[in-house]
């Protein structure tokens, strides 16, 4: 019997299949606490681990124990004090039996929390857990495609564990006849031959003919002995061979508003929905690209730096930014080859007669290139454009808006907006 001994060192003695056990076992209360914390971090700690507290009772274990029923007797060692019907006092100093010392509490029994460390990467794999891009479709082959491996037949090199031994031996008995047809022909012929010489009376010339063909036959069994069972060019190995597969390319175009009435309230909570956003879009997708554009009465494409940090505002142009991103499909993004997505960050305080030409854009232009777009507006108040918005929302599948006029409710409207299909609420 063979036993293979896992040997790997799993960090500061650390048991890795047990840890990933209890995350699994704990996963809803984990996730609770991921989401409690976030609601109170800044955008810079948003990636960080988090200390998870679990009640002492939900982590306890089922055990199997005797029940109380019918009589039983009991001996207690060292019993000096008491005797049978006795009733034993509650001990003294509290009813957790501790030696803790301090000020007593009269809010009631309790125990203490179970409480152990998420590290970064655990703590961002619980919280974008279930989170995925609406309607990812895999296109085409990427610059650096994904490959498959499959079978391709077989070579004639590769190593031990992926020889075939049928088809080695196949290609060895196959070798042995082609190469000894040709000496085996001629031995049946001169076998034949001495037969017929045996058989006839024997002279002086036929004697020495016998022992010419007997010496022939000879070296012909020995040229057959000395063709090789099997050669290393009889050798077959499975081949396997890696092809390109299509793979899902996405592009997301992250629209905020910097107007005027966008005030660093609204824009911090834009910022914090787009910083949700790029971890998860930069977190679960290898090939996704990201355009930051930034509008008020004029829209422009900027670095990543400049889209969370630059300080320019105006008036309000909302379409701008649209026909900026349609110009961009259009000149970088072919629909056939990309997984386009909008999000777009507002108070929706727009031109008034620019808001028909929103939703003209995005009914037309937009909303048949894209995946899904997604808008957020970070005010309570309904403005111009959230109502023209919500009429083109419940008439498009792939068009969802939501309000988050509070930081407590950026993540939740994040959720709700990129949740796997299928996931419950």
């Amino acid at each position: 019997m063979q036993q293979i001994i896992d040997r790997r060192l799993a960090g500061k003695n650390k048991s890795i299949g047990n840890r990933e056990r209890f995350l699994r076992r704990h996963k809803e209360q984990i996730r609770e606490a991921v989401r409690r914390a976030v609601e109170g971090r800044g955008i810079r700690d948003i990636a960080q681990g988090e200390d998870i507290h679990i009640p002492k009772r939900d982590i306890s274990e089922p055990v199997f124990g005797h029940g109380q029923g019918g009589t039983r007797e009991m001996v207690h060692p060292g019993n000096k004090d008491f005797v049978r019907g006795d009733r034993i006092e509650r001990p003294k100093g509290g009813g957790g039996g501790g030696a803790g010392s301090g000020n007593a509490s009269d809010s009631g029994e309790g125990e203490d929390d179970f409480v152990f460390h998420l590290t970064k990467e655990e703590f961002m794999q619980v919280f974008f857990d279930d989170l995925a891009l609406p309607n990812l479709i895999r296109t085409t082959l990427a610059d650096t495609p994904e490959y498959k491996t499959h079978r391709a037949g077989f070579s004639s090199d590769g190593t031990p564990n992926n020889l075939h031994v049928v088809r080695s031996m196949r290609g060895a008995i196959g070798r042995r006849i082609a190469l000894g047809s040709e000496s085996r022909r001629e031995l049946h012929r001169l076998e034949a031959l001495l037969e017929d010489l045996r058989a006839q009376p024997g002279t002086p010339a036929r004697l020495h003919e016998i022992e010419q063909i007997e010496a022939d036959i000879a070296a012909l069994r020995a040229r057959i002995d000395r063709i090789p069972y099997l050669d290393p060019i009889d050798l077959r190995y499975r081949s396997r061979v890696r092809t390109p597969v299509p793979t899902a390319k996405a592009v997301m175009f992250c629209l905020m508003d910097v107007s005027g009435s966008m005030d660093e309230a609204r824009k911090d909570l834009a910022k914090r929905f787009f910083i949700l956003l790029y971890l998860f879009l930069t977190r679960h997708y290898e090939k996704i690209e990201i355009v930051f554009i930034r509008h008020h009465t004029q829209a422009q494409e900027v670095s990543e730096h400049d889209f969370f940090h630059a300080t320019e505002t105006g008036g309000t142009v909302v379409s701008s930014a649209l026909v900026l991103m349609e110009e961009i499909i259009q000149a970088r993004y072919p629909r056939g080859e990309w997984n386009i997505y909008g999000a777009q960050a507002s108070d929706g305080d727009n031109w008034h007669d620019d808001s028909p030409r929103c939703r003209e854009i995005l009914e037309q232009a937009i909303l048949p290139l894209v995946r899904y777009f997604a808008y957020i507006q970070v005010v309570e108040q309904e403005q111009n454009l959230w109502h023209v918005y919500s009429d083109l929302a419940a008439e498009s599948e792939n068009f969802a808006i939501r309000k988050a006029a509070e930081v407590d409710q950026i993540y939740p409207v994040f959720r709700d907006l990129f949740r796997k299909e299928g996931t419950a609420k």
